[in-house]
């Protein structure tokens, strides 16, 4: 037997390579590269090679899936890439089985990897590659994931040593360390209100996704002393030199990042102060990523390679309050001694003492109006409660001046002009001289208002 492992990486490589050829040569962007564009949310072709030197070895994989695409609307660059990357394949493959078998003998080539399995036709390319190099192959899809290889064969150690009572107690403590809800999670609940949401006339849909919305203020209102602990840690983070780290998958994840990603402008913040981790990384942020949210580990890998310590604050961000990868995380950096927090929409959860963060925040906010979609009333809620979070706090450490932005980083024109009617509310000065005190102050608000001219 012999295993072919379709490579992402090697097909993502191959298509930025062909690409930026085929614009060199022709001078015409392919229809694939415009794929490439659309898929990475860049702009032009120079976007596409700056995005190249810094990827890592997923994201360049992750193109792969666009190759695949483009192929079955018959692109040429495409199947030219794909037809070459089934021939590496099937020459890897057969260089293998040569090792393990003599020639002529029969030969099982199984495939395995999502390319190979998701997409029938790339594998059945491969295999006609296979067998045109080793006569008579026989070419199967893997039937069960190679993970199932390490399951049972705990299973088969667990049988031959036997289960006594310390074997007993181990399993049934790690069956109690599990985060589990009581009872089904609001967020998957049917909501009696738009049982006829398909067949609703356009104005009563849009007047009852308003209403829903309207009441989450009053349901996070009785969250306030909760809303408070939360910014209090913050601040004290800040204070000693910690961070705020939101951790979060699909939507939450979204906007965790999206709250961070906006503090450096608006309150002139280090990048690292206020972080986003999204499970599945940079790519998980335009494109739903399988099986990202359910990897505990790479939730625990993120709070090792962040470097987060006691001083720090890590705040999970999950709608229904179960999400692997966030509880990974938050299980690492309680053991790291950081300040932990639950922001969930399910107040029904079974949280083990070993893992209940200091503060969480559960709000009953009902069932969605679309079922399960949590980008809805979930993600509305998270949005408000980001908010706060971090407006409150930088509030506290003394961004802000009466309700203006006095560390913002006016790196435009809307902003530079909003800096400068900033200085003039503070200090009383003219357009010009505010003006002319942020140009001698580098742009910072804090030291122009200062010393204004007039």
């Amino acid at each position: 037997m012999s295993w072919a492992i379709g490579s992402g990486y090697d097909i993502g490589l191959q298509a930025l390579q062909a690409v930026i050829d085929a614009y060199d040569h022709e001078g015409r962007w392919p229809a694939l590269g415009q794929r490439l564009l659309q898929a990475l949310h860049l702009n032009e072709p120079t976007d596409l090679i700056d995005w190249a030197q810094a990827a890592e070895k997923p994201e360049i994989a992750s193109l792969a899936a666009e190759v695949l695409t483009s192929r079955s609307q018959e692109d040429k660059i495409a199947g030219k890439i794909l037809a070459d990357a089934a021939k590496r394949l099937a020459r890897d493959a057969v260089a293998c089985a040569r090792r393990l078998a003599k020639p002529r003998t029969q030969v099982r080539f199984v495939l395995t990897g999502s390319i190979l399995l998701k997409h029938p036709r790339f594998g059945a390319q491969v295999a006609r590659e296979l067998r045109k190099l080793w006569p008579g192959a026989e070419v199967t899809p893997v039937k069960r994931e190679g993970a199932w290889g390490a399951v049972e064969l705990a299973k088969r150690c667990l049988k031959s040593e036997g289960r006594g009572p310390k074997a007993e107690a181990q399993m049934a403590k790690a069956e109690e360390e599990v985060v589990r809800s009581l009872r089904a999670s609001p967020t998957e609940e049917r909501n009696p209100r738009s049982m006829k949401l398909d067949k609703m006339p356009l104005g009563e849909a849009v007047a009852l996704m308003l209403s829903e919305d309207a009441g989450l203020p009053k349901k996070l209102l009785a969250e306030r002393s909760r809303i408070e602990q939360v910014v209090q840690v913050i601040v004290r983070a800040f204070r000693r030199g910690g961070r705020l780290f939101y951790v979060g998958a699909g939507t939450s994840g979204r906007l965790g990042v999206l709250d961070a990603s906006e503090c450096p402008p608006t309150f002139r913040t280090a990048p690292d102060l206020v972080q986003g981790i999204i499970a599945g990384g940079q790519y998980a942020l335009w494109q739903s990523l399988e099986g990202g949210e359910d990897d505990a580990e790479a939730g625990a890998r993120a709070m090792e390679f962040r470097g987060v310590t006691r001083r720090d604050v890590v705040v999970g961000i999950a709608a229904s309050g179960t999400t692997p990868f966030v509880w990974g995380a938050l299980g690492k950096a309680k053991g790291r001694g950081a300040t932990t927090v639950l922001v969930c929409f399910n107040p029904f959860l079974r949280i083990p003492r070993a893992l209940r963060p200091a503060i969480v925040i559960a709000p009953n906010l009902g069932p969605e109006l679309l079922t399960g979609s949590t980008r809805l009333k979930a993600g509305t809620a998270t949005k408000l409660l980001l908010n706060m979070f971090t407006t409150l706090a930088m509030v506290r450490i003394g961004k802000v001046r009466s309700n203006l932005m006095i560390d913002m980083n006016p790196t435009n024109v809307k902003l530079r002009d909003r800096a400068v009617r900033i200085v003039q509310s503070l200090t009383g000065a003219d357009y010009a001289a505010a003006q002319q005190a942020l140009e001698r102050s580098d742009w910072v608000i804090k030291r122009a208002i200062a010393r204004p001219s007039r």
